[in-house]
Parts: C-alpha cells; sequence; structure tokens
C-alpha cells in the first residue's frame, strides 16, 4: 500500500530541514541564505500590492512570507500560489527571448514554494516550484516538477545526515562486479577516475581517495537546488535535485534527477527532448539530445551523448561523442568517438582517442562464468565493423582491428598494428606497423582533430594527442625486442640450426640479438619466414606476425625521427648558438623510463609513485592538490618527453645525441627530413586510394562529377596543412644546419 501522509496545509513550504538536523539556533533557511548571494535587497509587500495580487488570481498562504525587490510590478504575477518564504526580484515590463520562444517578464500560472527568484525572470505554467534558488534573466517555461529534496546531492556520490551507507551513489567502471567502483563527484578530472579505480589492494590510498571526496563536501541537509543566471528550462516534465550552471538550455526532458549540469557563458551546455538523467554529474559544454538515458555517470566538459545513447555506470571523457549505441561499466578516456546503434562497450577502459564502429561488441562475458572481465586499450583503439571481442583482453596503441569475431582473448604488445581474424585457416595474424604502411592519412588527421576539437576552458589535465609520444614510442621500443626474438626463434626453426648456446637453450637476450642482427641486415632468408607468436591469444591455434622484415625499420625509423623532433624543438625552445652548446645541456643517456597514461595525460611512472607516495604520506591532501600535481607535471611534459625519447633512442640504436659530433648530427637531421617527407608524402599516398579505387569512382559519370563531391585531394586542407607543416620543418632544420655550420 502507498503510504500518503496528511499534514496541515499551513506547513506546506515550511520545515524543509528536519528538526533533528536543524543546528541549535539555526532556522530551515541558513544554508538558503548562504547560497545566495545575488545582492537583491527584499522588502515586505505594500499592501496595495497585496490587493492587486490577489485582484489577479494569486494566492500565498501569507502574504507576509513574500519578498520583493525595490522594483516589483505586481501586475506581472497572475495566477500563482505562493507558499512558505518566497523571495522575488525586479519585474519589469520586458519580454525575454530565446530561440523563439518569447515570453513577459513574471511569474504566471505556477506554484511556488520557498523560492528565491532573481531579476527579469520568466516563470510560465511551472506546475510546483520548490527550494530553489534561481538567478537573473532565466526562463521556466511548462514545467511539471521542479523541486529540491532537502537530502538532494546534486550527482556527488556523498551522504547527508542520518544517510546510511547503502545509498551511496557510486559508479561501478572497468568492471561489471563493482571491484572498481569509484564515488562520483563534481570536478572528477579523467585521471582522478583512472587513479581511484586502479591500485585496488592499496587500501589506504583508496581510503585517502574517500577522504578526499568527503572533505569536498558539506553533510547538512538543507541545499537548494540553483538554476544559474540566463539558463532556460522549457517543456520538461520533472527536474528534481538538480544543480544548473549559468547559460544553459534544456528542453523537451522527460526526467532529471540528481544531477549537477555545469554550464557557463564560454562553454554552455545542452539538454533536449526525451532525455532521462539520473545520479550523474555533466561538464561545461556538454550536449545532451534525443532520448538519450543515462544513469550513474560523469560526462567530462565538451562531451556528448545523443539519439537514443544509453549510459549507465560509466565516464565518458572530454571532447567525446555517443551516439544511438550502449555503454556500461566503461571509463573512457577523452576523445572517443562511438556513433552506431548496433554498437556495445562494456567494463572497458579505453585511454582516448578510440573510435567504435557499427557492429562492435566490446566486452562480451560469455567466456566467464561471471560477469567479471576487462578490457584495457592504449589510446588510438579502433574496433572495426562487427567487431566481436571478449574479456579479458588488452592492447597497445593504435591497435585496428578488422572485422571479425575474435573468439578467444587477445594480448596484443605491438603498437600501431592491424589485427585480423583468418577463418579460412583459422590463424590471428598481426601486421605491424599497418598504419604507417597504408593508413597515414587516418593516423594524422586524428592526431590534428582532436587538438582542433579540445574546447576545454580549464586545461588542468595536459592531453597529448599526437600519436607518437612516450607512451606509444616506449611500445614501439619494446615491440622492436619482441619483433626480434620472435624472428630469432623462427629462423632458427626453419634453418634446422640448433637453437642453443654450448648445449643449452638460446636465452631471450642471445635471441634478441640474434634477431636484431638478420633483421638490421635485411637478411634474404627473413622474406619466406613464417614468424609466430606465444601468449597473443588464448587458444592453441597459430597467431602469425605479417610484415616483419618491412614493419620493424619502420619502428626504428620513427623512433630515430622522433627523438631528432624533440631535440629541434628544444633547439627552438632555448635558442641554442651552437651544438656544444646544446650537448652541454642534454643529460647522459640512461635507461629509458615506462610512461602511464593517467586520464589522456601521460606521466612517467616514478612522477606516479612520487603522486601515490604523496597520498599516502598526507604531503597530498586533497583533490585540488591532486590536480595542482596534474598541472605541475604538465608544465615539465616537454623536458620529460626529450629526456625519454633521447634515452629511447640510444637504447635501440646505440645513438647518443650528447656525444655526437657535427657530421653525425647533421646526418640525423636529414634523416629527420626524409623520415617527415615519407610520413607527410604517405598521408596524400593513402587519401589518394579512395579516389583511384574503382568501386568508387564508378558512381560518378566523370572525374568532373567526383571532384565536384568528393573535392580533389590535392585540395584536401588538412594535406595543405601537413604539407605546409612538413615545408615549416625542413626551412627549420635546413636552417639550424647552415647557422650551425654543421
Amino acid at each position: 500500500m502507498n503510504q500518503i501522509s496528511k499534514t496541515p496545509l499551513r506547513k506546506l513550504g515550511y520545515d524543509f530541514i528536519p528538526q533533528r538536523f536543524l543546528p541549535k539556533e539555526k532556522d530551515e533557511y541558513y544554508l538558503r541564505l548562504e547560497q545566495n548571494q545575488s545582492g537583491i535587497a527584499y522588502r515586505p509587500l505594500k499592501l496595495d500590492e497585496v490587493a492587486l495580487l490577489n485582484k489577479n488570481g494569486n494566492s500565498s498562504d501569507n502574504w507576509s512570507n513574500v519578498m520583493v525587490s525595490d522594483i516589483f510590478l505586481p501586475e506581472l504575477v497572475h495566477n500563482c500560489s505562493f507558499f512558505g518564504l518566497v523571495r522575488i526580484g525586479r519585474l519589469e515590463p520586458y519580454f525575454l527571448e530565446f530561440h523563439n520562444l518569447r515570453r513577459p517578464v513574471g511569474l504566471y500560472n505556477s506554484t511556488i514554494i520557498s523560492s528565491d527568484i532573481g531579476n527579469n525572470v520568466v516563470i510560465d505554467n511551472v506546475n510546483y516550484l520548490s527550494h530553489y534558488i534561481i538567478g537573473n534573466d532565466v526562463m521556466l517555461v511548462n514545467i511539471n516538477e521542479l523541486a529540491t529534496t532537502d537530502h538532494a546531492k546534486f550527482g556527488n556520490g556523498i551522504l547527508k545526515e542520518g544517510e546510511p551507507e547503502s545509498i551511496r551513489i557510486q559508479l561501478e567502471i572497468c568492471n561489471e562486479n563493482g571491484g572498481r567502483s569509484i564515488i562520483p563527484f563534481d570536478g572528477m578530472l579523467p585521471g582522478d577516475a583512472w587513479l581511484w579505480s586502479r591500485f585496488r589492494e592499496d587500501e589506504p590510498l583508496q581510503t585517502r581517495f574517500r577522504e578526499f571526496t568527503e572533505n569536498e563536501f558539506d553533510k547538512r541537509r538543507g541545499y537548494y537546488g540553483m538554476i544559474g543566471d540566463r539558463t532556460v528550462i522549457k517543456n520538461c516534465r520533472i527536474v528534481k535535485d538538480v544543480k544548473t550552471g549559468t547559460d544553459a538550455y534544456l528542453k523537451g526532458a522527460n526526467k532529471l534527477k540528481n544531477l549537477t549540469i555545469n554550464s557557463s557563458p564560454e562553454a554552455k551546455s545542452q539538454i533536449g527532448e526525451g532525455c532521462e538523467l539520473v545520479n550523474g554529474i555533466i561538464g561545461n559544454g556538454c550536449r545532451i539530445f534525443y532520448g538519450v538515458k543515462a544513469v550513474r555517470f560523469i560526462l567530462a566538459s565538451h562531451s556528448q551523448l545523443k539519439y537514443g545513447a544509453r549510459l549507465i555506470n560509466s565516464y565518458l571523457g572530454n571532447n567525446a561523442t555517443i551516439s544511438c549505441c550502449e555503454v556500461l561499466n566503461s571509463l573512457i578516456f577523452p576523445a572517443h568517438e562511438q556513433h552506431h546503434n548496433n554498437s556495445f562497450l562494456c567494463a572497458s577502459l579505453l585511454m582516448g582517442q578510440s573510435n567504435m564502429a557499427a557492429g562492435a561488441t566490446i566486452g562480451s562475458n560469455h567466456n566467464s562464468r561471471s560477469a567479471d572481465g576487462e578490457l584495457i586499450a592504449g589510446r588510438g583503439f579502433w574496433p572495426g565493423l562487427c567487431v566481436s571481442v571478449k574479456h579479458n583482453s588488452r592492447f597497445a596503441s593504435f591497435i585496428i582491428v578488422a572485422k571479425g569475431d575474435y573468439p578467444a582473448e587477445l594480448d596484443i604488445p605491438l603498437p600501431f598494428s592491424l589485427l585480423s581474424n583468418d577463418v579460412s585457416d583459422d590463424e590471428l595474424l598481426v601486421m605491424p606497423a599497418y598504419w604507417f604502411l597504408h593508413n597515414m592519412y587516418a593516423l594524422a588527421r586524428n592526431a590534428w582533430k582532436y587538438v582542433d576539437r579540445d574546447k576545454r576552458i580549464e586545461k588542468i589535465q595536459l592531453l597529448e594527442y599526437d600519436y607518437l609520444a612516450p607512451d606509444s614510442i616506449h611500445e614501439v621500443a619494446d615491440a622492436m625486442k619482441i619483433l626480434e626474438r620472435l624472428t630469432a626463434r623462427a629462423w632458427l626453426l626453419q634453418s634446422g640450426e640448433s637453437a642453443s648456446s654450448e648445449g643449452n637453450p638460446l636465452s631471450d637476450s642471445e635471441l634478441i640479438l640474434l634477431g636484431k642482427d638478420l633483421l638490421e641486415k635485411n637478411d634474404p632468408s627473413l622474406a619466406m619466414l613464417e614468424i609466430t607468436a606465444d601468449n597473443f591469444e588464448n587458444s592453441s591455434r597459430k597467431v602469425r606476425i605479417n610484415k616483419v622484415p618491412l614493419a620493424y625499420p619502420i619502428y626504428a625509423e620513427i623512433i630515430l625521427h622522433y627523438a631528432i623532433c624533440r631535440v629541434v624543438e628544444y633547439i627552438g625552445d632555448q635558442q641554442f648558438g651552437n651544438l656544444a652548446d646544446l650537448q652541454m645541456e642534454l643529460p647522459a643517456p640512461s635507461e629509458p623510463e615506462s610512461w602511464v597514461n593517467v586520464g589522456g595525460q601521460l606521466l612517467k611512472r616514478s612522477s606516479l609513485n612520487s603522486l601515490i607516495s604523496d597520498i599516502h604520506s598526507k604531503r597530498i591532501g586533497s583533490w585540488q592538490d591532486v590536480h595542482r600535481f596534474y598541472i605541475a607535471e604538465g608544465a615539465n611534459y616537454n623536458r620529460d618527453k626529450l629526456h625519454h625519447a633521447l634515452d629511447i633512442l640510444f637504447s635501440v640504436q646505440g645513438i647518443s645525441i650528447k656525444c655526437a659530433d657535427p657530421v653525425h648530427f647533421r646526418q640525423l637531421l636529414e634523416k629527420s627530413i626524409s623520415t617527415a617527407a615519407w610520413i607527410t608524402n604517405g598521408i596524400l599516398v593513402s587519401r589518394e586510394k579512395d579516389y583511384e579505387n574503382p568501386f568508387r569512382r564508378m558512381v560518378y559519370d566523370s572525374q568532373a562529377e567526383m571532384d565536384k563531391v568528393l573535392g580533389r585531394p590535392d585540395e584536401n586542407s588538412f594535406i595543405k596543412t601537413q604539407f605546409e607543416g612538413f615545408q615549416a620543418y625542413r626551412e627549420n632544420v635546413n636552417f639550424l644546419i647552415n647557422t650551425w655550420k654543421l
């Protein structure tokens, strides 16, 4: 039986905070008075104003509890019922207009309970408005319910006085069993979510994260909902326990409950028709439209949910878009794209710059006895059409997965690879360096567009979008060792020679040296060599590594080019006069340090360890301190990236820029120009393939029609930009060679 209580009408609008939660000598309005910083001076109604209000069909349980500002026109209030303390700002003879919605300033046909209303606000046909603080020039039109409860948390995973732990809101990211749950809070960055979801065995660290979050918020009951200046809410059904920033636009939503909607003049958030959003945090500049369903979620700034998307128990990073599909229990770093109705993502950690194709199913748990699988993918993860990948799986950076139903768990450590499922031969095929060989246009364009689309106002975390960066370059160096070892093993097997040294099996280091020698010499015997891998797939079938003799030198060339680019940048920043001055400032080569992708920001492993140690020791005592750490690391990023590039170059190729003579340094610079030319030309060539394909051309009656519809590749603005960038780099390096007389 529904428990419907009956309370005297005179109590409506009063006793918002239960008596047992009121501090001594405080009334129910004490937090409201702290929240409202409008500066409006309120006064009691005059007798003639009360008379006119009554004449216009208005009513109040007590007109002395309706306060108004110095400029108040009672003729702009019609058919409203007031309960509790209601304070009204200026009402002047204007009408407000927004997107062709025109309404006169004033209060019309509404029930208003214990709320503060700013200057020149439109409230029209709001059936139930309760316990809100409303800014200036706000438009509220055709809303069924707009209310705040005394225990409102506005999407934050906190508890109010008297509430049990069982009702706390948590996001069960990365794993469906809740083992990586985090407590959401307004202002949580992707790096915060990643830190909290990892290191689960470190209970003191997990406790500190919880303390940080608890300390961010007040446990007292009685905070009012807030609607910022110039926000427009129209044709919505239920808006409950929602805090909204300035300049937001909410239209036609079915249900908005327990939310913080951040919005500002520079980054306006919008929520559209048919949306149902519950228990969430929405960042500045977000857009949510057309039947979206989201429950227990965080949208970082400038992200989009559209066209019936479902987002549950997930964190979506900045500048990301999800349309039509379903995403569950996932942590997604910035710059993610997922646009297709029949794509599914579950229990995954995607480290940014990812793109999910139609029909992709990432996270099928049918190979496990319970829903406890996980998937981890480095930056640039692109599963293709109708890809099905099982948990647990792990992928290096910039892996593209060809169409197919992959039958077993995967662990692919070779970055920039194409992964294919050969059903006819029942083999898993891996092609290293695929992007550089066949699709430079997509690789380069996506790096460019993510920078172009980064609309964040507060760039606390320095996000890395370049496909050549410490994380991917370190993986390339590791991949070269893997290819060396696998090549040596295959060569020994094919040649029939003994895979032993003095009667003992060759060690990994000996295999790596042998493979390195074979690959650097491009031994002719490698042309017909079948190279296979172990532990790439959880199955007994063959895993074939294709085009290794072609991929290996590309990996090496990319490492050299990356290192020289960092050196050239450093020279430009510091304005060294000659090579000797540069070399004096460069550190001696050391063992390359691994890097970690922390929410899209790349951190040295030692820096991450220092952060964790400082949290343990309480030198870092809040999320604000953690964010200051991100900023400090971002300031040092270019220096750290340079040192890492030099260490990788020495580790892989034995080249030390610090010890290079002028002739050798010039050769390295010229080689970098050559690589830059190859990359830039590869961008054009990979794009031209689309124009030369006869199956693309056949739908056009002439070349002129095709050029008109698609545009000419040599007129492509992005390609032009890339060639201009190459030209500038070449001129810069040649100027350096001439100036330093190398």
